[in-house]
């Protein structure tokens, strides 16, 4: 990625895309008050940085797939060979080198059982560099990074404008044939794929295509998420907390922690950490503020590991697209 400098133009469309990834160039242009054509080539110029991209998200949970989000620790030489292996994968995002670069973490959508063993009971174990592997499955989430306010910039009202319909609060049960699964594929790749070139690919008409995709969309089956990293925003100090919290505060430590600026995920989970979060800061001295001054006040937090992020090899991407049901 190269290093860019984002004015007040290209922060107002990044905002923009958080809150809808595919809505139109002129409507963006027409809330941040400049031309189509500003905005389409602010993207672009973006884009072809490697700043941002916005990508088409499944949700896994409308297919029965489980999230997990997975701990490992290897010897020095293999953790970023490791950490590469799990990015290639498709069912992985948010793939990071943490602390000394030895530890890795990142988040597995599996679709079965067997497909979840098969990575934690003998793929990932039969590699001897790999020396400690936990799973933690995720059982809800109160923060995520399509609502992370530090990309936060327009006005209430501006953001209204963009907004779009709201989608069901559980995912409606959908079966998916074998061009949804093209469609699908291509927008994991790049979430603003014009119709015209997801109709080709699937062999339909743009407004069928189009019709498919808001279906989808309403249904929560289909999202869009913006795939930037925080350092483009003047947040490079990233850092994952794998907290213990007392069962009985275990919700309200989470939904307080969902409202904390410095925070773009935050899910209750299993095991001896029992909350794991993701939280962006502009500094050290801004991490260390806020694990004194904001996570300290939450009384029911027992203890607070903290594992800085090194090295990012994969944010979101294509985890969660299911096979086509027949």
């Amino acid at each position: 990625m190269e290093t860019v400098t984002l004015d007040a133009v290209d922060r107002g469309l990044v905002h923009a895309l958080q809150i809808d990834g595919r809505a139109s160039f002129r409507t963006v242009a027409e809330v941040l008050g400049v031309s189509e054509n500003t905005v389409a080539r602010r993207y672009r110029g973006l884009r072809s940085a490697g700043v941002l991209r916005v990508v088409g998200v499944v949700n896994g949970v409308a297919f029965g797939h489980s999230s997990w989000a997975l701990r490992l620790r290897c010897t020095p030489d293999a953790a970023g060979a490791v950490a590469a292996a799990l990015a290639a994968r498709s069912d992985t995002s948010y793939v990071h080198l943490l602390s000394g670069g030895t530890e890795i973490s990142c988040n597995v959508q599996s679709p079965s059982a067997a497909e979840r063993d098969a990575l934690l009971l003998h793929k990932l174990p039969r590699t001897s560099r790999v020396t400690e592997v936990s799973a933690h499955l995720l059982l809800r989430a109160t923060a995520l990074p399509a609502a992370w306010r530090g990309a936060a910039r327009l006005s209430e009202e501006q953001a209204g404008r963009l907004r779009p319909a709201p989608v069901a609060a559980v995912p409606e049960p959908v079966t998916l044939d074998g061009r949804d699964r093209v469609v699908l594929e291509l927008l994991a790749k790049d979430g603003r794929t014009g119709y015209r070139e997801l109709a080709a690919a699937a062999g339909s008409a743009d407004s069928t295509v189009k019709r498919r995709l808001d279906a989808l969309r309403r249904s929560g089956v289909l999202g869009y998420a913006l795939d930037l990293s925080p350092a483009a925003l003047g947040f490079p100090t990233e850092a994952r907390l794998w907290m213990s919290v007392r069962p009985s505060g275990l919700l309200q430590v989470a939904q307080a922690m969902a409202e904390h600026p410095e925070v773009s995920f935050a899910a209750l989970c299993t095991g001896p950490s029992n909350l794991v979060a993701a939280v962006n800061c502009r500094h050290a001295e801004d991490l260390c503020r806020y694990l004194t001054e904001r996570v300290a006040t939450l009384d029911a937090v027992r203890s607070v590991e903290t594992a800085p992020v090194i090295r990012t090899l994969k944010r979101t991407g294509t985890a969660g697209i299911p096979a086509v049901r027949m």
